[in-house]
């Protein structure tokens, strides 16, 4: 793996661990609940920016998961080429 592509990781490791990281999950899921609320829903357009909200918050929610399985792909690439 490149000495780039280390940091990048490691760089989302530590955004990981940190408490604001933690706090902003927390706050993004309970959010979530709040605009997935279709009782609130004006018209069809506030529909589809809710859409996109959640769209962008499950993202968010999911990606130290995405990175946890691109960090994993990029070192069996790795050993692959090694070997």
């Amino acid at each position: 793996m490149t000495h780039e592509l280390e940091l990048y990781y490691r760089n989302f490791r530590d955004l990981f661990r940190n408490e604001g990281w933690k706090q902003l999950i927390t706050d993004l899921k309970e959010n979530a609940v709040l605009i997935n609320s279709v009782e609130v829903t004006k018209d069809s357009n506030d529909l589809y920016f809710r859409k996109g909200q959640l769209t962008i918050i499950a993202n968010l929610l999911n990606l130290e998961a995405q990175i946890d399985i691109s960090e994993k792909q990029a070192e069996e690439e790795e050993e692959v080429e090694t070997n």
